[in-house]
């Protein structure tokens, strides 16, 4: 919108012609009245300038609503040349930084090797400051060894620190590489053993450290305060811990990952444990808000029997749908829904199941979802990133005689 404001009063005063009685118009008179030299605001142009992320729900940066109609086109100049930067198969680009004027550490835990989605979203807040205002700063990944993936999430550098025995060691080499390679910021998911190690780091080092931010720009961190009746915003400091889906994961260019050498950040034993081991728990057994798989029947499903033995055989935590938890078939607790358990599992497997709208709201949080449906045009297939347009009760023996085959 470039064209200039109008002035509706000058317009009408243009037209008014003189009478002694009740003022008359000429509507048929052209001429236009001297520009006020105001530029037409484009609101639409400004909310989409401060959008900051639309994966699950639309969060905006209030910061940049009132920016210029000149400031916001550059902003989503710069945006749209980022996102034309997307990878093609056929010719992959690549992000390297050669000599980074600062470093953000971006520490991630990776269960079973994997990058799980709170990891990538840690990495899109580290890349988020690294390249804030002119750029020029690496993300350096913090992890416990060799992971796959590291340069698509946005990580510059690989610092792979020896496994520890505990907290306390794990802590203390990091202490060490935070010391020597003096990262700007350094970012932790506020979850789990994360959480832990964000504590204990800032007990070492004598920093303060900001759990749980909610919202994150280059020159502002929010938490809530009061139980969430207020909010607090300060200049990110150096330690801070990232809620869940609180900012968009990276997905422009991949980066270098380089490997830094670890020899140096060698993680000391802590004498008060001898050995320490992690012990997975039974899928059968574990909650569906806990579970990182879950297996689910839905109506398609007539044989209960199979469907257990192929959850247990896929090592996945068995569910139903609302249907089948009705007809006593599985317990209540086994129910997937708005009013059953909303689940966060990485992937959720659908045997028989259509998609109510309740059921569809209960796995919105998973990343993956695989379907198994005879209806084409059924909302699970359509929810599913992978899908299977079959009888459910024909693909679980021959699920069930693959993994036998492959000793699963």
């Amino acid at each position: 919108m470039s064209r200039q404001r109008r002035d509706p009063r000058a317009e009408r005063g243009i037209r008014t012609v003189e009478s002694r009685a009740r003022p008359r118009l000429d509507v048929a008179r052209r001429e236009s009245p001297a520009a006020s030299g105001r530029l037409r605001r484009d609101p639409w142009r400004e909310w989409a300038a401060s959008l900051v992320d639309e994966t699950y729900r639309k969060r905006y940066d209030r910061s940049q609503r009132q920016m210029s109609r000149e400031d916001a086109a550059r902003f989503l100049a710069a945006r749209s040349d980022i996102e034309a930067t997307a990878i093609s198969p056929g010719q992959p680009a690549l992000h390297v930084v050669e000599e980074p004027a600062f470093l953000i550490f971006a520490v991630i835990e990776a269960t079973g090797g994997r990058l799980s989605r709170f990891d990538r979203q840690v990495f899109g807040a580290a890349r988020l400051l690294a390249d804030a205002d002119a750029g020029g700063g690496a993300v350096v990944a913090i992890t416990t060894g060799e992971i796959d993936g590291l340069g698509e999430a946005g990580a510059d550098r690989m610092l792979a620190l020896p496994s520890a025995n505990g907290g306390q060691a794990r802590a203390a080499a990091l202490r060490h590489a935070v010391e020597t390679l003096l990262p700007r910021h350094v970012i932790f998911a506020e979850d789990g053993d994360s959480a832990d190690l964000a504590r204990r780091l800032s007990v070492a080092l004598g920093d303060d450290l900001m759990s749980g931010v909610e919202h994150l720009t280059a020159r502002q961190a929010v938490r809530p305060i009061r139980n969430g009746a207020r909010e607090i915003g300060l200049a990110p400091p150096r330690l801070m811990t990232i809620g869940e889906d609180r900012v968009k994961p990276y997905a422009a260019a991949p980066c270098e990952a380089r490997p830094i050498d670890a020899s140096d950040f060698e993680a000391g034993a802590d004498p008060a444990i001898l050995s320490s081991e992690i012990i997975p728990g039974d899928p059968a057994s574990l909650a569906l808000s806990e579970t990182d798989f879950v297996v689910s029947a839905g109506n398609g499903v007539s044989d209960i029997a199979a469907f257990r033995e192929l959850a247990a055989a896929m090592k996945g935590t068995p569910g139903a749908s609302r249907v089948v938890c009705d007809a006593g078939l599985m317990p209540r607790s086994a129910q997937v829904g708005a009013s059953g358990t909303v689940l966060a599992a990485d992937c959720y497997f659908a045997l028989g199941i259509s998609g109510a709208p309740q059921h569809l709201q209960g796995i919105a949080g998973c990343e993956h979802v695989i379907a198994v449906n005879t209806d084409l045009h059924a909302a699970m297939i359509e929810r599913a990133g992978l899908a299977i347009v079959q009888d459910a009760q024909l693909v679980m023996p021959a699920l069930l005689a693959l993994l036998r085959e492959r000793g699963a």
